[in-house]
């Protein structure tokens, strides 16, 4: 039976790697990975197999963009291979959803497949008015309201916000964010 459990600092290790084998050593050239660096996840899970060892992980960061208020990036989502037949992928996308709206967030934005994510309810016409801190396929930009019309004046570049990680030794906006942040003042 797999658990999924709220992320704990054990995990890290375990999950780094499932992530490099999912997404490759690439991942963190990706835009989305701009609105993370840095930051702590506003909300962040594990899904162990009986064993305890980590078979899967999504994680929801905060964000911020003009219009809109309590908005979470999810993502990465990624399961092993082994697992991904189970529909361990939705258990967690439906584990982070609810804990996400008990927890009052207003809505979720991510880049990422859409006939997968579409089936959660997520659209690419909630994010029309939204850019992000690089390039993006517009067909992968994904949005959903947790709470009625949480997105329906979201516009804007959308920035990273939440809580600095303490492990990183540079405590100001990252310099790859700069930019883009003067052009959208």
């Amino acid at each position: 039976m797999i658990e999924i459990v709220d992320e704990a600092p054990a995990h890290t290790g375990a999950r780094e790697l499932l992530l490099d084998r999912a997404f490759g050593p690439d991942r963190h050239q990706k835009t989305s990975e701009r609105l993370r660096e840095e930051r702590l996840p506003a909300l962040a899970f594990a899904a162990l197999d009986a064993t305890g060892d980590l078979v899967g992980t999504l994680r929801l960061w905060h964000v911020a963009m003009e219009g809109a208020q309590s908005v979470l990036l999810l993502g990465p989502l990624a399961v092993e291979a082994a697992c991904r037949s189970e529909g361990l992928g939705a258990r967690l996308m439906r584990h982070a959803l609810n804990r996400a709206s008990v927890a009052g967030y207003s809505a979720i934005i991510l880049v990422g497949d859409a006939p997968y994510y579409n089936r959660f309810g997520f659209s690419g016409d909630l994010t029309q008015g939204l850019d992000l801190p690089g390039p993006v396929d517009r067909a992968r930009f994904l949005g959903l309201e947790l709470q009625p019309f949480a997105l329906g004046s979201a516009r804007g570049l959308v920035l990273p916000s939440g809580f600095l990680d303490p492990v990183c030794e540079d405590v100001v906006q990252a310099p790859s964010l700069q930019g883009y942040a003067k052009r959208a003042a």
